[in-house]
């Protein structure tokens, strides 16, 4: 049974991987005497883009194509490969534009970007790493589901409990308090949705190597969903404390300058959550590469420069590496535990509750 389970989830994936198409095309960019360019490596990874380079052999690039979805207020509706855009080419008017964006030219001539829904490299990644956390938390349902005694699990299922239990008891329950278990699937969702991207991030090859949490249009959805989570279920006691603060009156009327602060502060809690996650791991992703383009930029600096570079870059990448993995689920683990602080802040107990308890631990 678990594995037809495992084979719905994973035959549309296959379907998908399938139809995508993996060209071969030489390089039109890039120094003639093969120099590497650090900048344009590190930021053709950081950044996202419309097909999924590989590897590149004798010159050719091998990618993987993927379907451009656009609608034009000019021509309307357009569905290709972005192999039709690679290298500077244009198709039906539209084109890469600097920053990497497909735009075309308006009757002005002026530089237009059409609504662009397409499958980009980022939303690639979030589709695979998403299927196989799926396949991982299915399987572990279904081993608890044949063995209803709960007998202690080993080797995965054990090592994803550890983390479940780990998030549960240490962040949500203590964070939270009493209602914590209707947060829950969120919060454990936005943590293993965090580590497991992280961690393919970290895989040099495919279908690892995605920048998805270094994405800041990812990062700002995850912080939207814990924002709503904040403002939508926030009790009465929270939002008194934001309109109506207990402070001296002179702070609120005329001029309402403590609902302001407190108002500025329900914007600011979830952009600390977009650029700490955001900064983090695309910095841990271009320190890497940095050490990496070391190899080949001190090439032409002699055999005895470029071997000690060689040795220092390679110590290094490996140790940044294993750190990356720490920082991978660091991160996470921030996130989350800073969400579910958030989430027990607009959950606060009403004053008189809150003294009555003090009453009754102080008598003990």
């Amino acid at each position: 049974m678990q594995k037809k389970v495992n084979k719905h989830i994973i035959r549309p994936f296959i379907i998908l991987l399938m139809i995508l198409p993996v060209g071969i095309k030489g390089s039109a960019s890039g120094p003639a005497d093969g120099e590497i360019n650090p900048k344009e490596v590190i930021f053709d990874h950081i950044q996202d883009a419309y097909w999924w380079h590989i590897t590149t052999i004798n010159g050719h690039h091998i990618s993987i194509y993927l379907p451009v979805i656009i609608y034009s207020s000019n021509s309307g509706l357009h569905l290709f490969s972005s192999s039709r855009i690679d290298h500077g080419n244009k198709y039906n008017g539209f084109y890469l534009s600097e920053e990497g964006k497909i735009v075309e030219l308006n009757s002005a001539g002026e530089e237009i970007r059409p609504v662009d829904l397409s499958l980009t490299k980022i939303a690639l990644a979030i589709i695979m790493n998403s299927v196989i956390m799926l396949i991982l938390f299915l399987s572990v349902a279904r081993w608890y589901k044949r063995r209803p005694g709960h007998p202690v699990p080993g080797g995965l299922v054990g090592a994803i409990e550890m983390f479940v239990m780990s998030v549960e008891d240490d962040i949500i329950r203590k964070s939270i308090g009493k209602d914590y278990a209707r947060y829950s699937p969120y919060l454990l969702t936005a943590f293993f949705f965090i580590f497991i991207n992280n961690l393919m991030g970290l895989v040099p090859i495919f279908p690892g190597g995605a920048n998805v949490t270094g994405n800041i249009s990812v990062t700002l959805v995850l912080a939207l969903c814990t924002m709503l989570a904040i403002n939508i279920f926030g009790n009465k006691e929270y939002w008194k404390e934001i309109f109506w603060p207990d402070v001296p009156l002179w702070m609120k009327v005329p001029i309402p300058l403590m609902p302001m602060i407190e108002l500025f502060g329900v914007i600011s809690k979830p952009f600390a959550l977009i650029i700490r996650l955001f900064a983090n791991i695309t910095a841990g992703h271009a320190i890497i590469l940095a050490l990496t383009c070391l190899v080949f930029i001190t090439v032409k600096m002699g055999a005895a420069i470029n071997t000690g570079m060689i040795i220092f870059s390679v110590i290094l990448s490996v140790f940044m590496s294993f750190l990356e993995i720490l920082v991978a689920y660091i991160q996470a683990y921030v996130f989350t535990m800073l969400s579910a602080v958030f989430i027990g802040l607009s959950r606060q107990e009403e004053h008189h509750n809150r003294k009555a308890r003090k009453i009754k631990n102080t008598n003990y």
